[in-house]
């Protein structure tokens, strides 16, 4: 029921756009209104028996001390709060929020670090270490690796400007990992928008969550060789995107020369790099979208599905804040181990021993 009624609320903050602000498509905007809130009450999801007060009583003091950890990576390293977004949504999408994106490679474990995705851009262990070991010198073997990178993600989300929300807590860490899945079942930069979708709902989130979780890309970096092929050679035309802003054309180009070594970093964001706000939706809508699977959220073949969801976040910020939360809380909830299901580790970068 108070779900309805944050829903109805979101209604409500749609209907108040200021219209000056809204384009022609107004009634794109609010039928995308429509679809988020009928999305949102008829797919359930399951929350297994996760509680944000689940370390209430074993470890009181446990949010402030993930705080501060962040706030002090952040500090040293600004890329850092996207970074680790990223980790806990790479952890989701493969068999569940269990930390297994956190394992090094052993006798009995292939890590998911060498997976395409992740070889030479997944980043962060280090901070989840160290507010693993400050959470341990308080409370020994009691909070889980899994919560670590979801009370991390919240912590960056809120520490640049974003929303807050409240972390279900409960998870229990995996004791294997999955190449293969992290390599098959992550959205890549390079999907169109069929696969984004069948990806997303193979894990039970449907559009409103990929265009929500998207707008994380209002923060962070991504080499060139993750979009070069659209400034050269899209779709095998030896011609750019023709969807992409020309003037940002130029200045990606400038910075991605073709033939580079590909490595060389670009805002997500080009216009707050580190800040979470809503300018990513309004860089889809000018053309500006970064990475392959960012534009196509707003391409000709979303015009009936997410495009109407990117206009809507365009003119109301606060509705994106609000969804983001519901939609990261969605994402934090796949297929969790919980009770006595897996371990809780004592070093996220391995198993404890039998």
């Amino acid at each position: 029921m108070q779900k309805s009624k944050n829903l109805v609320k979101h209604l409500v903050l749609f209907s108040m756009v200021d219209k000056r602000r809204m384009p022609s498509s107004s009634s794109r905007i609010l039928a995308a209104a429509l679809a988020i809130f009928m999305a949102c009450i008829f797919l359930p999801v399951s929350h297994a028996q996760l509680s944000s007060s689940f370390y209430d009583d074993s470890c009181p003091g446990l949010s402030e001390i993930v705080l501060t950890v962040v706030m002090q990576a952040q500090i040293l390293d600004p890329r850092m709060p996207a970074s680790l977004i990223r980790l806990h949504f790479h952890d989701c999408f493969v068999d569940g929020c269990d930390g297994s994106v956190l394992l090094d490679d052993s006798e009995d474990i292939v890590s998911e670090k060498s997976a395409n995705p992740n070889k030479n851009s997944a980043r962060g262990f280090d901070v989840i270490d160290d507010i693993k070991s400050a959470v341990e010198a308080v409370c020994p073997g009691v909070v889980s690796c899994a919560d670590i990178l979801a009370l991390a993600a919240e912590a960056s989300v809120s520490l640049s400007g974003g929303p807050s929300w409240d972390v279900q807590l409960g998870r229990r860490d995996g004791t294997t990992a999955n190449k293969d899945g992290a390599n098959n079942n992550l959205p890549s930069p390079f999907d169109a928008l069929d696969t984004l979708q069948s990806k997303f709902a193979a894990v039970g989130l449907n559009d409103v969550d990929l265009v929500t979780l998207s707008g994380a890309h209002t923060f962070g970096r991504a080499q060139c060789k993750f979009f070069s092929s659209r400034l050269y050679n899209f779709s095998g035309t030896e011609s750019p995107d023709p969807s992409l802003n020309p003037s940002y054309l130029m200045e990606l180009e400038e910075n991605c020369p073709n033939g580079g070594d590909g490595t060389t970093l670009n805002d997500l964001d080009p216009t707050t790099p580190d800040a979470f706000d809503g300018n990513y939706f309004f860089n889809l809508v000018n053309g500006q979208g970064l990475l392959q699977s960012d534009q196509e959220l707003y391409s000709d073949s979303s015009a009936s599905t997410t495009a109407t969801i990117v206009d809507s976040y365009a003119n109301n910020e606060d509705s994106f804040f609000d969804n983001f939360a519901v939609s990261m809380i969605n994402m934090g909830s796949i297929s969790p181990l919980t009770g006595s299901d897996g371990e809780v580790r004592t070093n996220c970068r391995q198993v404890n021993e039998s």
